[in-house]
């Protein structure tokens, strides 16, 4: 009994570790994203700052600042427009990760303590069997009951565990339907989320392309 609760436990182990494997994947893609946008946005700047120094080389100074100014708003509103829709996702990200954190935590939690449960069940049953035999003996009535005691308890004994293993067996194909459960919402919720993606990308302008800061 208790050796398939644990294997469980592995089992269940080993796909939360692959779903986190996933996330942890997807962080590293959001923080490299992240660090693109920083790096070109530094870049951006400083191009931007050597032109109005430039500027005011120019008869025509204001006019000159004027129209850097303008390439340096569009440049920068575009890159805080990647920068918000990384932060949609990354919170999004997070959710689904919070979610699947808790269920795992459920399901772990209910299957340790329905495995406890049976343990003390088996434990109570058989510190009964031990109580009625002192108490026999007490009587003095263990030596003519003996036989009798002995095989009634290791009857009542294997009777428990018989129905504790048919107890974790049954909780054992009711968390793998759980879990077929669980990963078929995961995945209806992924392509739901694909095929948002799409639309976004096919009803969304084309990107405007970034001013090359000028030499």
């Amino acid at each position: 009994m208790n050796k398939r609760f644990l294997a469980w436990m592995a089992l269940a182990t080993s796909f939360a570790a692959g779903a986190q494997t996933a996330f942890d994947l997807a962080e590293a893609a959001s923080a490299q994203e992240q660090s693109r946008i920083n790096a070109q946005r530094l870049a951006l700047e400083a191009g931007f700052d050597a032109e109005d120094a430039a500027c005011y080389k120019k008869f025509f100074v204001n006019m000159c600042l004027n129209e850097v100014k303008e390439r340096r708003r569009d440049a920068m509103a575009e890159l805080k427009r990647q920068e918000v829709v990384l932060n949609d996702e990354t919170r999004k990200r997070k959710a689904e990760e919070q979610i699947a954190k808790t269920a795992e935590k459920n399901s772990l939690e209910v299957q340790q303590q329905a495995a406890e449960r049976r343990a003390k069940a088996l434990e109570d049953e058989r510190s009964r069997v031990e109580r009625t035999r002192l108490k026999a003996q007490e009587r003095g009535d263990l030596k003519q009951q003996e036989p009798t005691n002995a095989a009634e308890a290791a009857n009542k004994i294997k009777g428990s565990e018989e129905r504790a293993q048919a107890r974790g067996e049954k909780q054992a194909a009711s968390a793998e339907e759980v879990k077929k459960y669980n990963d078929k919402q995961r995945e209806i919720r992924e392509r739901k989320a694909s095929r948002e993606k799409e639309l976004r990308e096919q009803t969304k302008p084309a990107a405007k392309p970034l001013p090359t800061p000028a030499s």
